[in-house]
């Protein structure tokens, strides 16, 4: 069998409508809308918004928003048709193995580890960091000892005391890999109550800081381009075209997740409307909110604010300044911020576990990923062992390890996701398609485009990061996938 044998389109089909014994199908269109929300809207929206202005773009990180938003269209159409046509578990890493072969589909497969595990990893640590200010800010009470909340890598700024091991992180990866063990249905459930809270405030921040909004700070809207080094002496370009391109870079992590969307394909009641339904649908109720959320937020504050006393927690920050009487409004940011990050890691928890699934199910990874629960009906084995793997790296790595390895990786699937419609509508022109991309192929040729000019932003350590992570998914491969492969056997 060659490297770039593909995956026969009828065992894919065949996969797909033998849902008796597979994963059972709970999830409606509205669900699948309320997950792609729940993975968006979280970290980026908060933090990312408030970056990307103060480095790259000032107000005009608005049109970065729309450019990685245009990106995501591209790439999500292309999704939609994949999903609908072939309604399988694995999202990329399933069209991959169908139009691309077996190397290829790894080589994606072993990519989206970065995009969910160690996205869900990160979100964790982040989301540690949030329960220690909504302890000490919003309920006024004593934070969690350092120790108990960092990793042995980190130590106080004051170097009294060493972190031993982040707990919350292992709690709230521990707690949500739990609930997806319980069931898909009840996990949506949980995800819809959060995303209901934190639209809600999104909204409200919107509506009333639209009356603290300073017409100075918008102008000029795009800067003159000229060049911003940062306090860690990492220089950047600011405004023209570049900057509000280097905004679209930073601001693109926060539209990531939508595709985990479409590796719930095989637990949707109707697949083939209610696939591109989720992930279009969701791609635009956030970058409606991402937009208006962008502007509210440079026009309430000077660029010089989220450059000297913004950091981190910006928003929080702007409106105790500039929003006089709203310091409820800041405080209940916190819980948005909490709440968007538990979503955001439970749906990459359940799209790293389906991946795993479809993966096992393939022989590219051990059977135990694709065993499912005789009474919840879901990879169990599989949640656990990702619950292991997450749950360390959060309570024993720093946040910051991994960088913008995360945006790398997905938007590398991305490109390969639209390339595949391309070589699918020319080697399978009759698969029955209940979505079709518009004007293939050039939909897909620039989302291809748009997608690599966003990773042209990206610094050079990150493509090394990359290519060290894809050498030891080789290593796994040659060693153990390539010759335990089923596609051997269906020959």
């Amino acid at each position: 069998m060659g490297l770039f044998t593909k995956k026969p389109m009828h065992l894919l089909l065949e996969e797909a409508g033998d849902s008796a014994k597979g994963l059972k199908r709970t999830l409606s269109a509205g669900a699948l809308v309320a997950l792609g929300v729940g993975a968006i809207i979280g970290a980026g929206l908060f933090v990312r918004t408030a970056a990307a202005a103060a480095q790259n773009a000032g107000p005009s990180v608005t049109i970065g928003f729309i450019i990685a938003a245009i990106g995501c269209a591209l790439a999500g159409l292309c999704y939609a048709e994949l999903s609908s046509s072939i309604p399988i578990s694995g999202s990329a890493y399933t069209y991959t193995y169908a139009t691309m072969g077996e190397l290829m589909a790894w080589v994606i497969g072993w990519d989206l580890v970065l995009e969910y595990a160690v996205g869900a990893a990160t979100v964790g640590i982040a989301w540690s960091e949030y329960l220690n200010k909504l302890l000490v800010e919003v309920l006024h009470t004593s934070p969690i000892p350092y120790e108990w909340c960092h990793s042995p890598f980190q130590s106080h700024p004051d170097g009294t005391v060493n972190g031993i091991i982040n707990l919350p992180a292992l709690f709230i990866v521990g707690l949500l890999s739990l609930l997806l063990i319980k069931g898909t249905s009840e996990s949506a459930f949980v995800n819809g109550l959060i995303v209901i809270t934190k639209v809600s405030i999104v909204i409200l921040i919107i509506i009333l800081g639209w009356g603290f909004i300073h017409e100075a700070n918008h102008h000029p809207y795009i800067p003159k381009a000229t060049t911003y080094v940062d306090h860690a002496g990492i220089s950047h370009s600011f405004g023209g075209f570049w900057g509000v391109l280097g905004a679209a870079g930073t601001v693109f992590f926060a539209f990531i997740g939508f595709d985990a969307v479409s590796t719930a394909a095989q637990e949707t009641k109707n697949p083939k409307t209610a696939m591109p339904i989720g992930i279009l649908g969701s791609l635009a109720v956030c970058t409606v909110l991402y937009i208006l959320f962008a502007h509210v937020l440079t026009g309430i504050a000077p660029v010089e604010f989220f450059r000297t006393k913004g950091g981190e927690a910006s928003v929080v920050a702007a409106i105790s300044e500039y929003m006089t009487g709203y310091g409820w409004l800041a405080k209940l940011v916190t819980v948005a911020i909490l709440a968007g990050f538990s979503s955001v890691i439970l749906v990459m928890l359940l799209g790293q576990s389906r991946v795993f699934y479809s993966m096992s199910k393939d022989g590219l990874l051990p059977k135990m990923f694709s065993d499912l629960h005789p009474k919840f009906k879901t990879p169990y084995k599989a949640n656990l062992v990702i619950l292991v793997i997450v749950g360390l790296f959060a309570a024993f790595i720093p946040g910051d390890v991994v960088g913008d390895m995360t945006s790398i990786g997905t938007l590398f699937a991305f490109m390969l996701v639209c390339i595949a419609v391309i070589i699918l509508r020319k080697t399978d022109p009759d698969l029955p398609r209940q979505f079709r991309t518009p004007w293939v192929p050039l939909i897909p040729i620039l989302g291809v485009v748009t997608c690599g000019l966003m990773i042209l932003g990206l610094g050079w350590t990150n493509w090394l990061r990359l290519f060290g992570w894809l050498a030891l998914g080789f290593i796994i491969y040659f060693g153990y996938s390539k010759k335990n492969s089923h596609l051997k056997d269906s020959k």
